[in-house]
């Protein structure tokens, strides 16, 4: 393994948030049971760039993977008894494993090795999975859950990173991030490099997805990053639940004018800083990472 993201700074200058009522989450129509047959990727959605529903083991196709003790391919976990991913969470242990998943060009490619040809610069990315926090869970949404970032020099200097997390609270939050000055210089020099971020405002979503009336079941959760045009500010970071729009930031200046590489990686993460209350597990399946909407079902949602 040749880079360990240093603990402390995962979540580091994440502000709180403000718990979430259960009653204030809206009915949301339920994943479509023909997305949950465990064999999504035998058949793609269309625009699709990475598909993974862990039927076949793919895990060496991530360029990197952290504890993998602690999130394993495990089967009966999965959507209808299917192979998934279970995280294992044990109280003051803040890391519970990831996944790092590399697509278009790459400033670093013999180690951040993308799963396409390696070719694309990619503008406008989609990313879905499936996730279910085990009955009983407790603690709120666990911090970390999945970013989207312009990785922009073999250091892992970012251009743009869309968070999508859970810091406190029952429900997820968006917190897109600028890593170059307006114009769309560089200005960060490594990996979460927060004193050289622009944080462009965060949304917090209307559904409480962790609260105590929540867990235990599937939820299809998909998230959508823009970056904007050149000198414009016309950047998106949204995300769906079970095909609801959720939460967006519109309007955004993600990188000024910056150009030199696109968005080429999506983290799917179990990193709690605050560690979990209780030993407790979640499950994830069905990753998907696309060019157009995903959707939750065979035909979109």
């Amino acid at each position: 393994m040749r880079r360990v993201v240093p603990a402390a700074l995962v979540l580091l200058a994440l502000a709180p948030q403000a718990c979430r009522d259960d009653a204030t989450a809206p009915q949301l129509p339920r994943p479509r049971a023909q997305a949950a047959a465990g064999s999504e990727c035998a058949n793609p959605p269309p625009g699709t760039i990475w598909c993974d529903d862990f039927e076949v083991d793919r895990l060496s196709s991530y360029f990197e993977r952290l504890s993998a003790n602690t999130f394993d391919r495990t089967a009966g976990v999965g959507l209808d008894g299917s192979y998934g991913m279970k995280a294992v969470y044990t109280p003051g242990v803040s890391q519970a494993g990831d996944l790092k998943l590399a697509f278009g060009r790459s400033p670093d490619p013999d180690f951040v090795k993308p799963v396409d040809a390696g070719t694309s610069d990619y503008r406008d990315i989609y990313w879905r999975a499936y996730l279910k926090n085990q009955a009983g869970w407790t603690g709120g949404g666990g911090g970390a859950f999945s970013r989207a970032t312009v990785l922009a020099s073999p250091s892992w200097a970012q251009a743009a990173v869309g968070h999508l997390f859970a810091p406190e609270g029952d429900a997820l939050v968006l917190d897109p991030v600028r890593g170059t000055d307006e114009s769309g210089n560089l200005v960060t020099t490594g990996y979460n490099d927060v004193d050289h971020f622009t944080w462009l405002g965060n949304a917090t979503g209307a559904t409480a997805l962790f609260g105590s009336g929540a867990v235990g079941q599937w939820y299809c959760i998909e998230a959508h990053m823009r970056l904007n045009d050149p000198g414009q500010s016309n950047g998106v970071l949204e995300y769906w639940v079970n095909g609801a729009l959720d939460a967006a930031r519109t309007g955004l200046n993600f990188s000024g004018s910056y150009t030199a590489y696109g968005i080429n990686a999506v983290f799917f993460e179990n990193y709690w800083n605050a560690t979990a209350p209780q030993p407790e597990e979640r499950y994830w399946d069905n990753i998907v990472v696309a060019t157009q909407r995903i959707g939750c079902g065979a035909t979109g949602q």
